[in-house]
């Protein structure tokens, strides 16, 4: 089964209920898991929601406005998009880094 994959890629989706874009991006992010299935490690973060851990995340993210899409591999960023992003623009990112 040739060699071990280091841990596979994480997308983390920065939200909040009251967003509008998000409503937006939140079915595109669906798609992208249907698509990508286990090769990707998607998270859903409420930052609409005040908690410590969600302070936490905005802080270490720098997150100043939602949606915002964090790209990680092996714990290091490797894209940070602002905005509602496409199916194919984040499949274009992904896909390489689960190659």
């Amino acid at each position: 089964m040739g060699y071990s994959l280091m841990g596979k890629p994480v997308l983390m989706d920065f939200f909040a209920e009251w967003c509008g874009p998000c409503h937006q991006q939140s079915p595109i992010i669906d798609e992208l898991e249907a698509r990508m299935g286990d090769k990707v490690e998607i998270r859903k973060i409420d930052v609409g929601v005040d908690s410590e851990q969600t302070r936490q995340y905005a802080a270490k993210y720098d997150i100043q406005f939602v949606p915002t899409l964090i790209i990680e591999k092996d714990g290091k960023i490797v894209q940070k998009l602002v905005g509602v992003q496409d199916l194919e623009k984040l499949e274009s990112i992904l896909k390489p880094l689960v190659e």
